[in-house]
């Protein structure tokens, strides 16, 4: 399958969207019709256009192939399921005249055909190779209809599909899909079942996402298209998992890695700001448990939490020192597997996190997080064993080896691995 997104699930430009989705890894784009008749040119010019041309010379320039079109919500509007498909098989006619496609979707506040079971049998009774169905998850599931209704249909005669996801909200459904959608897995609606009817039926094309929310309309581009791929991924490789036999281009991923916890907690600071962070960890009730041996990092702890204030004057705290005055810059999660976990969140759209290295130091895995954070998976093998003697304990990226000897407060590092 193809992953994709429309172009209204994110905020800018054309251009702007067109890179942000590009840059997030997404095989192709839903342009919607705002987008294009928005870009490059007068409304006046545009209008002009639009009417010297019909939408099937605009799709032939763009080089699409298909069109999608939606029940109508018109209150003069004529029902019939045979009239529809009478039409349709005349306007499927004229598509195959142009090498193009027609899809239909139901819309769950569509006047006559608001379920996509009705939309189905449209198509079915048209007949017509270059007429196929339309599913959007929100539609079916906004609906509470049943997914496996949706197994039955070929998989041939469906030419695109709709994801969005969205929170339980009791509304009118034109309100909650215009404004309350959200990417699959962060909302309440069954879209794994939905996903999972669809791959049955031996489908394999598109697969967009259409996320109506007005704060993703407002929020940065790249963040949003990011997401989008990051959900789409994990949603595709739950499906593959329950059912071996579908989605066969999904990428292989490691399962899903479950945190333990926090292994540590680091702070970048700087001068009187650090000073009075660790007054405050003393006034908290930490103890100082050892000074980096080659850096200015000091470990506090109090039962197994580990707090580390970094006052390095270059490198990565340095950096969201300045950036932000004293914050988080580095987060620790225990996990079974570090390697797994780095593996599956870079083919996740996570981006890898490294930098130079001293002496004596190795590498722990470790992605960016948000707002130029850093995220380290720490496993056992990593964060605690025993050489010598020596107690390992894993601090802000390093491992910090302290004299097993000392008692707590009068540690001293006396080597480091990172």
């Amino acid at each position: 399958m193809k992953t994709s997104i429309a172009t209204v699930s994110i905020s800018g430009e054309l251009p702007e969207k067109l890179n942000a989705i590009s840059a997030a890894g997404f095989d192709g784009i839903e342009i919607f019709e705002q987008d294009f008749i928005t870009f490059d040119g007068r409304p006046k010019d545009v209008g002009q256009m639009v009417r010297d041309q019909g939408k099937f010379d605009i799709m032939q320039e763009l080089g699409a192939d298909l069109i999608l079109m939606c029940s109508s919500c018109h209150p003069s509007s004529l029902g019939g399921i045979d009239r529809a498909a009478d039409d349709f098989r005349e306007l499927g006619d004229r598509a195959a005249k142009r090498n193009v496609r027609l899809g239909y979707e139901a819309l769950c506040w569509g006047k006559h055909v608001n379920d996509h079971r009705d939309a189905w049998e449209i198509v079915r009774r048209t007949e017509h190779p270059n007429v196929g169905l339309i599913l959007d998850s929100f539609h079916t599931l906004g609906r509470k209809i049943d997914t496996e209704t949706i197994r039955s249909i070929p998989g041939d005669r469906i030419f695109f599909i709709q994801l969005a996801d969205a929170p339980a909200i009791n509304m009118d459904l034109l309100y909650w899909s215009r404004h309350f959608r959200n990417m699959p897995g962060e909302g309440d609606l069954d879209v794994k079942s939905f996903m999972k009817a669809v791959a049955a039926t031996g489908y394999n094309g598109p697969i967009s996402l259409e996320i109506f929310n007005d704060q993703f309309r407002g929020g940065s581009s790249k963040l949003v298209a990011a997401d989008g791929y990051r959900s789409l991924i994990a949603l595709m490789d739950d499906v593959k998992r329950e059912q071996p036999t579908s989605l066969t281009k999904v990428p292989q991923l490691p399962k899903r890695i479950q945190p333990k916890g926090v292994s540590f907690v680091e702070f970048a600071s700087q001068g009187e700001d650090a000073v009075n962070l660790e007054n405050l960890m003393k006034t908290m009730g930490f103890v100082k448990n050892g000074d980096h041996r080659n850096k200015q990092v000091s470990l506090w702890q109090q039962g197994d939490i580990r707090i580390v204030i970094n006052q390095e004057m270059s490198g990565h705290a340095a950096e969201q020192w300045n950036l932000s005055g004293t914050t988080v810059c580095d987060l620790g999660i225990s996990v079974n597997s570090s390697k797994d976990a780095i593996t599956r969140a870079s083919n996740l759209g996570a981006k890898k996190f490294s930098q130079p290295l001293g002496p004596g130091e190795l590498p722990i895995p470790a992605i960016k997080g948000l707002s130029g954070s850093v995220m380290r998976f720490i496993d056992k093998e990593d964060s605690i064993g025993k050489l010598a003697g020596l107690a390992w304990t894993e601090v802000g990226g390093e491992l910090l080896t302290i004299e097993a000897s000392k008692v707590p407060g009068k540690g001293r590092i006396i080597k480091t691995g990172s």
